[in-house]
């Protein structure tokens, strides 16, 4: 693993973190940088917690494009995962070096307890214990089983050759760490752009609880289930989470009475300081950071090109008609013969995700405009307009800025959301079975509101004769509908299909179809027997490959197996 290596390099960042609160020429030298240096202000220990405030840790937010892992969007390669065609790495290492870096921060921060109060640094513990969390949930969900580390080791610590720990034991400690977090953690709002707060390390803990639970659940009878699963307590866990942050009434969903407009809105905006769902994002300041190589925000820049980048006809057609209901026999679906035509009466989140013809596409400096329809009829006809389905994205896509000038523009990038805490309760709650109507009126209701759509009726729920999961109930089905349909290209829908073990009713045996290929005059992919476009028609004639008792987690690299014969292979591998 990559856990054995030089405690310098991290010194050296942290170091540099803190270049505007201390004199250059009274700092020691790199290669004489010891702990003994070290952590003796809150600003070492602000310093060294920076690091970790990148996009390793917060992997979903920026792209509103981050579901091609997954049933929801497409992209021109197939994803090996989905298709089935990953071979056990033979390779290369599970990469513990963030693990390593926080842990050497819990060997060494208590130097400052000589040199200052609790109350002035309990901030930055209090982001270690966060990071500490996030960290592992992301070994968690790549590895399952993992070794659960808190000290940093040395090339001969016996650690590095124990077994892994159980997957949920490791949770547990995750949980654990996020509680710790939270007590330490301010419960002010902040602009929400700088550092966390208790209400996001609570929101992660739900979001942890939820995936082991579900997990626990409906894994529980493969070879990825734990000896004793205890699903009820991540769920009563993830209740416990967010109902502390909804009784909190930091936060709440954003509205402004304009249900046509105020979901796209919200992922358009350039400032979220005082917008009262966004909970953390990250600001980006071309004067300050357009010098840095590592600046990459072209967001925008990239969005105005399909690219191959497209919704799913799937995700499309799980929006439902302006009653509530789905579209199958429903006279208010008017078909798929044009966008037009199967926009109306449709969830308004259908239209503010997916581009229209009436869509302004591009503002240019000169105040010329340039619409959606006037580009239509050129997809597929050169490689950055590719829209292998035909559906493009337009969430968090903004034409207003001037970034057709520059390739670098300041759009803000969302990370975590008040929505995902309603969603996260109303899921739990209905996997526990208790879910009632009041509980839908403080979280569903919310996303309907905003968009003008009906609320859900516990006691009126519409059959849908094409539900993903007929095994399931009604409520727990239009939840996982509501939390498709609200986070589309946020970059959770892989996550849930691996916790609920959904593979084999989302992805084995089906490929990701687009809208009726007559809207467009050219058209190099195939199409289906319907007139759809059909991408992978070809190179996946059997659909999606993906192996349900392997390809949930991923392998462990033969070289670490060899290093540490304790490391037993994940399942199938």
């Amino acid at each position: 693993m990559k856990y054995i290596k030089a405690i310098f390099s991290f010194l050296a960042v942290s170091l540099m973190l803190t270049s505007c609160e201390k004199d250059f020429l009274q700092r020691a030298p790199l290669d004489e940088v010891t702990s003994l240096d070290y952590f003796k202000s809150t600003s070492d220990l602000k310093a060294y917690v920076n690091q970790f405030y990148n996009a390793t840790n917060f992997p979903k937010y920026a792209n509103y494009g981050n579901d091609f892992d997954s049933d929801n969007e497409i992209y021109l390669n197939i994803d090996t995962r989905l298709e089935g065609t990953r071979t056990v790495a033979t390779s290369g290492s599970i990469d513990f070096s963030a693990v390593r870096s926080i842990n050497y921060f819990f060997d060494n921060y208590k130097k400052i307890e000589q040199y200052a109060k609790l109350s002035e640094y309990q901030q930055y513990l209090g982001e270690a214990y966060f990071f500490r969390g996030l960290i592992y949930f992301n070994l968690l969900q790549n590895y399952g089983d993992i070794q659960w580390l808190t000290t940093e080791l040395g090339t001969s610590s016996k650690e590095l050759f124990s077994k892994r720990d159980p997957r949920n034991v490791v949770a547990d400690n995750i949980i654990a760490a996020l509680d710790t977090a939270a007590m330490y953690l301010t419960a002010d709002k902040t602009n929400g752009a700088s550092r966390v707060n208790k209400w996001m390390a609570l929101l992660i803990q739900s979001r942890v609880a939820l995936y082991e639970g579900s997990w626990e659940k409906y894994h529980a009878n493969d070879p990825f289930g734990v000896s004793n699963p205890q699903s009820e307590k991540y769920f009563n866990k993830v209740v416990e989470a967010t109902t502390a942050i909804m009784a909190s009434g930091v936060y709440d969903i954003y509205s402004t009475g304009k249900p046509t407009s105020d979901y796209y809105d919200l992922f358009a905006m350039q400032d979220y300081t005082t917008n009262k769902e966004i909970m953390f994002w990250k600001k980006y300041d071309n004067e300050i950071s357009r010098g840095d190589p590592n600046f990459t925000n072209d967001r925008n820049f990239r969005m105005e090109n399909p690219a191959g980048y497209t919704i799913t006809k799937q995700l499309a057609d799980a929006y439902l008609c302006t009653d509530g209901k789905p579209i199958t026999n429903n006279p208010l679906f008017k078909g798929y013969a044009t966008l037009t035509d199967e926009k109306q009466n449709r969830d308004p989140r259908f239209y503010q995700t997916i581009a229209m013809p009436e869509d302004i596409w591009k503002i240019y400096a000169d105040g010329t405009i340039v619409y959606w329809k006037d580009l239509f009829n050129n997809l597929n006809t050169k490689a950055d307009f590719n829209a292998p389905s035909g559906y493009v994205n337009i969430k968090g896509y903004n034409p207003l800025m001037s970034l057709h000038i520059t390739q670098y523009e300041e759009s803000p990038a969302v990370i975590y959301r008040y929505a995902e805490v309603l969603l996260n309760h109303a899921e739990a709650k209905a996997e526990l079975g208790t879910i009632t109507q009041s509980d839908i009126d403080k979280t569903i209701k919310k996303f309907r509101d905003r968009v003008g759509m009906p609320n859900l009726v516990l006691s009126n729920i519409a059959v849908d004769p094409k539900w993903d999961f007929p095994s399931l109930s009604p409520v727990i089905n239009e939840i996982r509908r509501e939390r498709r349909v609200e986070l589309s290209a946020e970059g959770f829908r892989w996550d849930d299909i691996a916790r609920w073990a959904a593979a084999d009713e989302l992805i084995i045996g089906k490929r990701p179809k687009g809208f009726l290929a007559s809207q467009i005059t050219t058209n190099p992919f195939p199409v289906d027997e319907n007139g759809f476009l059909d991408p992978f028609r070809t190179a996946m004639p059997n659909g999606y490959g993906f192996v349900a008792g392997r390809d949930y987690l991923n392998s462990i690299p033969l070289t670490e197996i060899v290093l540490n014969p304790e490391l037993e292979q994940n399942p199938g591998w």
